[in-house]
């Protein structure tokens, strides 16, 4: 039987058995495969790296999409840079109060892929009447764009080819700019216990322009080596300490079912390892 073997890290991986392989082409952009798999569902993998499984998807897309809406309490616009597999857009659009959802994911194939082989993981918001999907450079975007969004997603591969432009200091300041006044950008953010100079890098480029900024994290069976660490940026703190009762008042009034999300969480996923912690000292 065919393997995946991921490549992310030269001393440690991990193996997929490919029971069926669904959809594979180098892209404009990247080496794009779709397959499946008996434990994880259908796998997407871009360049060598695992970035979406059915199996534990909701744990990730959840954590970035919810810990920042049901915090801001009333984001009307929501910008997600990537996201082409559509995860992050089903639930943002799963916020009755959001009124405008922007994509910008630069490789048009992953979006029109994901339609196809990855269904489950959009569920249909491709088609919701307030997502619009621009298909650019996300970094290029957010320098240009005149728009202004309550939330702003990076939901980006690892910082290495198309990503790496998602990790640097002009993109956190060009995301202040396109932020409205209280508004809340979170970024995926790498294994910090196997990429700790990914969670560093980033703790001192948004230094330059949030007040608050910070971490939060999950553990992501198939992002292997320990909790995955999100970045929180804002210029509003009481965002990031909302008390237990006023999110839960948020989530029950949004009517929301989630399989990994719930208030508790939230507010528990801001309480970092010890470890990762020390890295920001």
């Amino acid at each position: 039987m065919k393997r995946y073997n991921e490549t992310l890290y030269d001393a440690w991986g991990q193996s997929f058995a490919m029971d069926e392989i669904l959809f594979e082409a180098h892209t404009d952009h990247q080496h794009l495969v779709i397959f499946k798999n008996a434990m994880w569902g259908r796998v997407m993998a871009l360049d060598g790296i695992i970035q979406t499984t059915e199996g534990d998807e909701f744990i990730y897309h959840e954590s970035l999409t919810h810990v920042p809406l049901f915090a801001h309490g009333n984001a009307r616009k929501v910008l997600i840079i990537g996201g082409g597999d559509g995860g992050m857009l089903r639930e943002v659009c799963k916020h009755q109060n959001v009124e405008e959802v922007v994509m910008v994911e630069i490789d048009e194939a992953v979006v029109d892929m994901s339609r196809t082989h990855l269904p489950n993981h959009n569920a249909g918001a491709f088609d919701d009447p307030r997502f619009r999907l621009e298909i650019n450079d996300g970094a290029k975007f957010v320098r240009e764009t005149n728009e202004t969004f309550d939330v702003i997603i990076s939901d980006s591969t690892d910082p290495i080819g198309p990503g790496e432009v998602l990790f640097t200091q002009d993109f956190y300041g060009a995301c202040k700019k396109a932020l409205n006044p209280g508004g809340v950008l979170v970024t995926q953010n790498g294994v910090p216990f196997a990429q700790p100079e990914e969670l560093t890098n980033t703790y001192r480029r948004q230094q330059a322009h949030f007040q608050d900024h910070t971490f939060y994290s999950a553990a992501v069976p198939t992002y292997v080596g320990g909790v995955m660490a999100f970045a929180w940026a804002t210029d509003d703190e009481a965002l990031r300490k909302l008390d237990l009762e006023t999110l839960k008042q948020r989530y029950q009034a949004s009517g929301i079912a989630t399989r990994y999300y719930t208030p508790e969480v939230h507010q528990g996923a801001f309480a970092l390892p010890g470890f990762v912690a020390n890295l920001l000292k």
